[in-house]
Formats: C-alpha cells, structure tokens, sequence
C-alpha cells in the first residue's frame, strides 16, 4: 500500500461518513488529506493529523473524529493496525504483504512508476538559462540549465505538456559592444572599455574572418559597415556555440526565440495597441508608459521613450503575449538573482492583459542565487576561455556532466549555492552524486550476482518482507510518487535529488541486513527471490529519479 492509497482510503473513509451523517461535514468539500512518515519508527509505518485537522470542524472533539476513521482503517486488509497518539494523530501501520506488494508494482510499472497527471491539460512555456549571445554560459546560467531543464522533465512527469524556451537578447545596445569587441579584436585592438573581453572573443573573430571570403576587405572598410559584419556573423557563430554548449550538458530546447523578430514582425506594437483598448496606456513627457500601478507595480513604466524608440519592457510585454497566443496557460520565467526587480513590472503586466500572476498562475517568475566555486578552500573566480567569469564548460571539464548537472541542481534554488570541485569529483559516499549512482550500480551487480546464483523473479511472497530493513525501503520507494508531485507544484527539482540520496542511504543499509543470493550451504528459497524484486525496484526508483535530474544511472562504477 503506497501513501498515495492510503490518502486515498482515508479520504473516502471521510467522505462516506460525511454522506452518512456521523460527522458534520460537506462531503464535496473535504480537503486533501496527508500522511507521513512517522520521526519515531515505533510509531507505526504513517501517520496522519486529519482528526486535528477536521475533527473541530466537525463538531468533534479531534480523539472522537480519529477513532471514528481508525474503526473504519482496520476493517482494510491492508492495514495492520491503527491507533490513536497525543491529541488526536493517527499512526497506522500497514501489512507486510500489502507493503511489500509496491516492490512488484514499481517493477512491472518500470520508468512510468513515479509519474502522475496533477497537470494534465496545463500547457506551460518553461523559460531559462535565456544567456545574451554575448559570450559562454557563466555558472549561473549554469545552474539554470540544470535546474530548468530537470524542471521541465518533472512537470512533463506530472502530465504537463512542456514547451521549453530559450530567448535570445539579440537586440540593444549589448549586441553592439559585442560586434565593437569582436572587430576590435579582429584589427588586433583592445576591446572597447564598454566591450568584452576573454579568449572566446578573439577565437570567434577569428573564425568569421576564416568562414568569409570578404572578412579581410572589411577591416579595411568605415567602423559602421565592419562591426554590422561582425554583428551579423559573429552573434550567428555565438548562438552556435551556446547551443552546442547545451546540448553537451544534456539541456535541449523547443524554441530559441530571437527577441529582435518581436520588434521586427510588429509584435510590440501589437501588444501596446492591445494594452491601450483596455485603457492602461497613457502618454506623458514625451513617451508613451503602461500604468502597472494599477496592478501592484510600484510605479509606471515607460515602454516607448521620448526619442521613439522601444524600452526594454516593450519586448517584455509582447513576448508575453507571443506565449500566450501561442497555447500557454502557465507562462514560468527562471532569472538569475539580478532580476528581483523586474517581479513586480512583469507580474503588473500580466494582470494588465486581465491575467493571473504568482506560483501556479498564468505568470510565474522564478529567481535563482549565485553560485560559487571553491577548489583546495579556495574561490574559483577566473576562466581561461571567458577572463573574467567562470562558465558552464569549465565546470563540465572538471567535474563531467553527472556531477555538475547533480549538484546545481540538488539546492533550493532560491539559496547560494557553493560547489566543492574536489568533492564532486570525487568516488566516496561524501559526494552525493556518486553516493546515488553507486547505489544504482549497486542494485545492477546484485541482479548479476542473483542470476549467476539461479535466484529468478519467478515468484514473489510479498509477506515475506517483513524486516525492519525491507519495510524501511519499501516505505521510502512509496514515496517517489509524492515526490515528483510535489516538486512540479512547488518547482523545487531539488527535492527529487535530495530524496534520491534518502533512498539511496535506506538501500545501503537494506543491502547490509538482506541477502538476495544465497549463502554456499543454502538453497533458492522464496526469500531470496522475493527480496530480488525489491532490489530491482530500488534500481528502479533511483533510475527514474536521476533521469528526472538529466543524469545518468550507470550499471558499473
């Protein structure tokens, strides 16, 4: 019996007392209920506060409503026994053979097991990493990579349909410093105060020199018709790179979409001209400003300034609707930690277009801290190919894309995160991400070891696992499902790899105490091949999870 059964069979316990008329409540509207796993393992396999919950609201004192729905547990053939603790919270304690009987459920279920449709029907357009084409991937970027991508494969996992974008900042005035820095280069100058600098500058102005014929001609020609040159091939040769630099971190994209088609087709237009029937345009000074006071900004904002040109929020507001008109009911945008301020204005402007705006709304912003890299103690600040940041490759070339992915992703986003090179690269159980893939590869070289010793899945007696080692495993495999539900709702990945590493740790300890094969002077028995199936979902669990994260689950280490 997993907890997402047992929710379920209190629920309706509930309800059918509500429809009866032995409690005083609205059988349509009986929230949710929660079970967990008890701190104190005495306590019994789950428990639950819904008495405390329901039992004042039903007119009930919380002790009366739990013995109302520990009466009605114990009739399930699943449950062992049930009983009432402190003011009212049910522990419950669930049969062996129904608890063991998950091992051969998750088996059969195989990579679906874990997946769920809490967001089926939801069409959601998953912005992130959305780097200028400026330079590389700095490890912020990074970790928006890792993290989005591992997003977008949870909510695809909870039956979303996923659309995942990349926006490309190639219009204003950083596109300019970036073709200036690159024909500077090219005519063997420094880069422009302004400018950018690093070794990728120079290699990139070098192979559009290579790649066209009238490269050379063209240094020779005025600044204005080089540096369009340079903007044209160079920002074309940078987007190339960004994308290869993805893909070999595993991060794929539906769209790359190119901000300057927004000014180019009319989309900006169109969205002011949109925002002006619903009255919230009005011009002063000059410019033309959107009154996002009305809906909560801290003051207006300009979107066409005094000289004619489009502000920055422009683009904003007409690539909002571009997602909207193109199906997306949740509109999620991930920014690095410099974008707090664009929070409010982007949220003002959503609820401008009469929508929604906040988590799980049409319009949710998510902003993620910096990230640190320290090696031997020390700060890692300085790329050799970028000068003066660190980017996505140089974490890539020292720790490989398991260990990067894993620990950009396993922190809450919201927190600074520091990476240890030394330690995830490392092959100890200190390094999380190794302590889990070990744990996988462990689970493979046990199933080897099983079939090299005649032990087959060709039967199973879930009663027989009734250890304290298999129900501990078998109670945390249970979980994967709530897991990955909860980290979609919340937008939290790192729940998945900090669980990852809980059912890695309760399989280390379940491989201590239980033999699969059996011992020289033994025979296959039942046991040993009962205990097989719950090794291979244990396997099971930790593939599916680290698949959810982008990285991989290796059968050797």
């Amino acid at each position: 019996m997993t907890p997402e059964e047992l929710k379920s069979l209190i629920y309706t316990i509930i309800q059918n007392a509500a429809s009866a008329g032995e409690i005083n409540l609205d059988p349509n509207e009986i929230p949710e209920v929660r079970v967990e796993r008890p701190r104190v393992r005495e306590h019994g396999d789950w428990s639950t506060n819904v008495a405390m919950q329901l039992g004042k609201k039903a007119g009930m004192n919380p002790r009366e409503f739990a013995q109302l729905v520990v009466d009605k547990l114990v009739e399930d053939a699943g449950i062992d026994h049930a009983e009432i603790a402190g003011p009212g919270f049910i522990n419950i304690t669930v049969n062996a053979a129904a608890a063991g009987e998950l091992a051969r459920n998750i088996v059969e279920t195989g990579e679906a097991y874990g997946q769920g449709t809490a967001l089926a029907g939801h069409v959601i357009n998953l912005e992130y990493v959305s780097a200028n084409p400026t330079g590389p991937i700095h490890i912020g970027g990074a970790r928006w990579a890792a993290v989005g991508d591992s997003l977008a494969r949870i909510l695809t996992a909870s039956g979303a349909s996923v659309v995942r974008e990349y926006y490309f900042n190639d219009h204003g005035s950083q596109i300019d410093r970036f073709a200036k820095s690159l024909l500077a280069r090219a005519r063997g100058q420094e880069a422009p105060e302004d400018g950018y600098g690093g070794q990728y500058i120079e290699d990139i102005a070098e192979a559009v020199l290579a790649a066209n014929e009238e490269g050379n001609k063209l240094l020779e020609q005025d600044d204005a018709q080089a540096q369009e040159f340079f903007r044209q091939h160079g920002v074309t040769r940078m987007f190339g790179e960004i994308k290869k630099e993805l893909a070999n971190f595993r991060v794929e994209f539906d769209v790359f979409f190119h901000e300057d088609t927004l000014h180019e087709s009319g989309a900006v237009d169109q969205a002011i001209s949109q925002l002006r029937d619903k009255g919230v345009i009005f011009e002063s000074e000059g410019a033309t400003w959107i009154r996002t006071t009305d809906f909560g900004d801290d003051k207006d904002r300009v979107i066409i300034k005094s000289d004619g040109d489009a502000a920055y929020f422009a683009g904003d507001i007409a690539y909002y609707l571009d997602k909207r008109e193109r199906g997306a009911d949740h509109v999620v945008i991930m920014l690095g930690a410099d974008h707090h301020g664009y929070i409010g204005r982007m949220y003002a402007m959503a609820r401008a277009f009469g929508d929604t705006a906040g988590k799980g709304e049409n319009m949710e912003i998510l902003i993620g801290q910096l990230v640190n890299l320290v090696k031997d103690g020390q700060p890692v600040r300085m790329s050799k190919r970028a000068g003066t940041i660190v980017v996505l490759s140089d974490l890539v070339d020292a720790a490989g894309v398991d260990a990067a992915r894993y620990s950009l992703v396993r922190a809450a986003m919201d927190t600074t995160l520091e990476i240890d090179l030394g330690l995830i690269s490392s092959r100890t159980n200190e390094n999380p991400v190794y302590y889990v893939q070990y744990a996988h590869a462990r689970t493979k070289s046990v199933d080897a070891n099983a079939t090299a010793h005649g032990v087959t899945r060709d039967s199973f007696v879930p009663s027989l696992l009734d250890t304290p080692a298999d129900s501990e495993l078998i109670a945390k495999l249970a979980q994967f499902p709530e897991i990955v539900a909860q980290s979609a709702q919340l937008r939290e990945p790192h729940r998945v790899a900090r669980y990852l590493e809980e059912v890695a740790g309760a399989y280390h300890a379940w491989y201590g105490n239980s033999r699969v094969t059996p011992r020289a002077d033994e025979e296959v028995t039942d046991v040993h091949r009962t205990r097989l199936w719950l090794n291979d979902a244990a396997g099971q669990v930790l593939a599916n999870g680290l698949k959810l994260l982008g990285v991989s689950a290796p059968d050797k280490m």
